[in-house]
């Protein structure tokens, strides 16, 4: 049986795919899958090597890891998958990186159900 800390993060998952999330495709090459994914951001400081500190938005998508099947196997994030958002007329296309040596994705419970994935916005169709 489940400890009530996770039994709680499992019942908050659930209201964030309800009522927080949007459909989006993931994308990798010529694989993709519909998630339901909650948007948000993370800024990033990274030291430019001569004690600048350089600041960096990513526009994260908060996805189940059960959700990300790609050609019928569980995946995790790669640099260079790409996230299609379609907002009213356009499709925003974001790919998945994340500045310098930070990691392009993390696990945002202690349970891995929820992936943030890190993007920048590449493209707008």
């Amino acid at each position: 049986m489940a400890d009530i800390l996770e039994q709680s993060s499992a019942w908050l998952d659930d209201q964030r795919v309800r009522r927080l999330s949007r459909a989006v495709s993931y994308c990798r090459a010529e694989d993709s899958v519909e998630v339901q994914a909650a948007v948000g951001r993370t800024l990033f400081q990274v030291d430019n090597g001569a004690g600048v500190l350089e600041s960096f938005e990513s526009r994260d998508f908060l996805v189940r890891a059960a959700d990300l099947v790609l050609d019928g196997e569980k995946a995790l994030p790669e640099r260079g998958d790409r996230i299609r958002e379609t907002q009213d007329e356009t499709v925003y296309v974001y790919e998945v990186m994340a500045p310098g040596r930070e990691p392009h994705y993390r696990f945002s419970d202690p349970y891995r159900r929820t992936l943030r994935v890190h993007t920048k916005l590449v493209d707008m169709e």
